[in-house]
């Protein structure tokens, strides 16, 4: 079978676009070291934070969409970066949580790394697009570092893991970059 390939000429700064294909790698390696933070939590009995950190999974691949769609709608070209193999071997929930808390420090300095590029080439789109995900990090950095810090005060207490569990269970996946749904 023969098919015709159509590529669009590349209308982005080629700056741009590139940093954006290493953001779609970076917030899919997120997403796969979040469902590698479920698994053990998962398989140690932690349901509840493993239900949380499924979430967490599918909101970074939402993530990874938007930056892909953006980079697709402004006549970019995707090259998806090959990713390294998350984190494994945790040895504790209070471990997991401020692992993923130091984290989403590293992506926030991503996010307003990618601002700082976005000013430097005048590229109001971008700056524009980046807003959501600067305000999404702050969201994301007080989450993850709440729950850490609980799980610290508790500390090996089997009643207050029990609790933090519990309340970790409630989570549910809601697609926040889905415009329409706004």
């Amino acid at each position: 079978m023969n098919y015709l390939i159509i590529r669009k000429e590349m209308k982005m700064n080629k700056k741009v676009n590139d940093a954006i294909n290493k953001q779609i790698g970076a917030e899919s390696y997120s997403a796969f070291l979040y469902l590698s933070m479920s698994a053990y939590c998962e398989s140690n009995g932690f349901k509840g934070m493993a239900n949380w950190l499924k979430v967490q999974y599918q909101e970074e691949l939402t993530h990874a969409l938007k930056f892909y769609q953006f980079l697709l709608d402004r006549g970019g070209q995707v090259e998806l970066p090959a990713l390294a193999k998350p984190t494994t071997g945790f040895k504790s929930p209070q471990e997991v949580f401020e692992m993923a808390y130091e984290h989403e420090q590293k992506v926030t300095k991503m996010i307003h790394d990618l601002y700082e590029l976005a000013r430097e080439e005048k590229d109001y789109a971008f700056e524009q697009f980046l807003h959501w995900f600067i305000d999404e990090q702050v969201e994301e950095e007080a989450n993850s570092s709440e729950i850490a810090e609980n799980l610290k005060k508790v500390a090996n207490d089997g009643k207050g893991l029990l609790l933090i569990d519990q309340q970790l269970a409630g989570r549910q996946f809601v697609d926040e970059t889905n415009q329409s749904a706004e």
